[in-house]
């Protein structure tokens, strides 16, 4: 079975925002979706791992930004590297506004928001799926969405050659290295939460 077959999926990329009553907090995920029109409903899944799912969890709000083609890498380390539990993600950035639920929205290298409130939890074991009805939306620009694909041929960074060879796996994902000759199965990649299966050997 090829893992790879999965990334051809088109699907795009979304900064997902809440705010845990002291500091707003966001991260990035890959899968949010309209799922009715009448009644206007939307889902997202979140790695249960994030911080900001547990804020979703007790809040029951968020926001997701759609990230455009004019997204650059930064974004992606800031809100997908790091956790909110350990650093404020919004410290001395600013490009993102305060919409009418009070939860920000990115304003550059997004094109458009969406706010929900959330109707429905659906336990799917590493994640959950929050089903929301549509409190808000709107349209920042016209840039293209960012897909999946657009992000790995032209934000992501691509790995340097270098005359080193390392014993390990890469993380497809994010590229950290684990460095070993086998990757327990059960591993968690430290930066960017994703299982083993997301890994290559080098």
């Amino acid at each position: 079975m090829n893992e790879k077959t999965m990334q051809k999926l088109s699907y795009g990329l979304f900064v997902l925002t809440s705010n845990d009553g002291k500091k707003d907090n966001g991260c990035i995920i890959n899968t949010a979706m309209q799922l009715t029109s009448q009644p206007n409903r939307i889902a997202i899944a979140v790695n249960k791992a994030n911080y900001t799912h547990d804020i979703i969890l007790q809040t029951k709000k968020f926001n997701i930004s759609i990230l455009s083609e004019e997204a650059d890498f930064s974004l992606f380390q800031r809100f997908g590297f790091q956790s909110g539990r350990t650093v404020d993600k919004f410290a001395e950035f600013h490009d993102y506004k305060k919409v009418y639920n009070d939860l920000p929205v990115i304003t550059k290298g997004a094109n458009s928001y969406i706010s929900a409130w959330v109707e429905q939890i659906v336990d799917i074991g590493t994640h959950s799926l929050f089903i929301g009805t549509v409190t808000d939306m709107d349209i920042l620009n016209d840039v293209p969405s960012a897909t999946y694909a657009y992000y790995h041929q032209h934000i992501k960074p691509q790995p340097q050659k270098t005359e080193t060879k390392k014993t390990g796996w890469r993380c497809k994902i994010c590229g950290f290295i684990y460095e070993g000759d086998i990757l327990p199965d059960d591993y968690i990649c430290p930066i960017c939460k994703h299982p083993a299966s997301d890994f290559e050997k080098l």
